[in-house]
């Protein structure tokens, strides 16, 4: 039995779990929230109990502390020791990773590289890095990049039409996320449907706070919907995904705002947050439309128009499709949504549905007639095990 650290890190939290490998069972699991803030939060999972409290936590070396030292004061470990690697989600890994690597000072190297291309993920994940190589200095370290899942895309669909002098010189270019997600429930569904993966063709929504669909043939990422960032793609919570670039710079010149502005504009103020005037969160929403709000209706039939185009223009690429997955926090838990984009679908895929199963569904279920021409899954996504499970694949353990 070996402990696996898997961890996630973002410019203010830290997410993290405990695995005893190869059983993949979850030792303990738990966060730090707002550091760098006056005042953190510490919450940390034992023996079914949800432990919580206040505390300073000015940097991610106090976090990664915090969490180590509650590891040995609840009983979770006798001793560090005893955990013998730690994997950590990288969001943005370029052109250089295809898979999950050993890190070393190369690796480093390039993840600090791309920091430009995801400012706030990179340079955190790196400083978390660093903090646990500091408090466990005998450990081993694999990245398990959200974009490697995707490298395998051919040039015509990672390629923007813009000057080739971007691609070459500064790396521009369709990148993708969420891959480990996208990998995790492909593989599930292949195992659900008792086919071979490489004899499928399925297209894969994780559809959460950020959101990305993925199209897979054999397997293997053949397109994405995000693009050089997380802000592309389809709408999601608090993001624009794929517009007009005019609208940009036009609403520059209206709003007489900076560059780091209008980014905050795309990134935080737009996709459900910015047209419902209500949340980010679709339950907020979805209670709204309930209750006849006009805008709330108007968020949910853009965010599932915008789905659907993307499914569509993959049913077109793939050629076929024997399976539709959805995943992540809508996709697993917003059934109105699923319900929608579902209907949509009816007529261009042969889909049909159990609407009664799937409005009681928020776990792992099949939501397809027998008749149905395509296969339509919900499967929990599990990040965290598919950085363990890589973790253990990559250093031999």
């Amino acid at each position: 039995m070996t402990k696996i650290m898997a961890v996630n890190s973002g410019s203010s939290s830290l997410k993290f779990q405990l695995f005893e490998m190869p059983e993949g069972k979850v030792l303990t699991s738990g966060n730090v929230e707002r550091i760098g803030l006056p005042m953190g939060i510490f919450g940390i999972n034992v023996n079914g109990e949800r432990i919580s409290k206040e505390v300073p936590v000015p940097n991610h070396q106090v976090a990664v502390d915090l969490l180590l030292d509650a590891l040995i004061g609840y009983g979770i470990v006798e001793s560090l020791d005893e955990i013998k690697a730690a994997g950590h989600r990288i969001v943005q890994g370029g052109p250089y990773f295809s898979d999950s690597v050993k890190v070393d000072d190369y690796v480093v190297d390039k993840v600090r590289e791309l920091i430009d291309i995801a400012p706030l993920h990179n340079a955190a994940h790196l400083t978390c890095y660093e903090a646990f190589k500091k408090a466990l200095p005998n450990i081993e370290h694999v990245f398990v990049f959200d974009t490697a899942f995707h490298q395998t895309m051919e040039a015509d669909s990672y390629m923007f039409p813009v000057p080739y002098e971007w691609y070459t010189d500064y790396k521009v270019r369709r990148y993708g996320a969420h891959g480990t997600s996208h990998k995790f429930v492909a593989n599930r569904t292949a195992e659900i449907m008792d086919e071979n993966i490489e004899d499928l063709n399925l297209i894969t929504l994780h559809l959460g706070s950020g959101a990305s669909i993925t199209a897979i043939k054999g397997g293997k990422c053949i397109n994405t919907s995000m693009g050089l960032s997380p802000l592309g793609g389809i709408m999601m919570g608090t993001r624009c995904g794929d517009i007009d670039p005019t609208v940009v710079y036009f609403m520059l010149k209206k709003l007489g705002c900076t560059p780091d502005e209008m980014e905050t504009y795309l990134n935080k103020k737009s996709g459900m947050a910015g047209i419902s005037g209500i949340s980010s969160d679709s339950r907020d929403v979805e209670n709204a439309l309930k209750q006849g709000d006009e805008r709330a209706k108007l968020t949910y039939d853009l965010y599932v128009n915008r789905v659907i185009n993307v499914v569509g223009g993959y049913v077109m690429q793939l050629g076929h499709v024997d399976a539709l997955t959805f995943t992540a926090g809508l996709g697993e838990h917003a059934t109105l949504v699923r319900e929608m984009i579902c209907k949509k679908l009816e007529e261009g895929l042969g889909l049909k549905v159990d609407y009664e199963l799937n409005a009681k569904c928020h776990s792992e279920q099949e939501l397809s007639l027998p008749d149905s021409k395509v296969k339509v899954f919900v499967v929990p996504t599990n990040e965290e095990l598919a950085i363990v499970k890589d973790t253990v694949r990559i250093l031999g353990l």
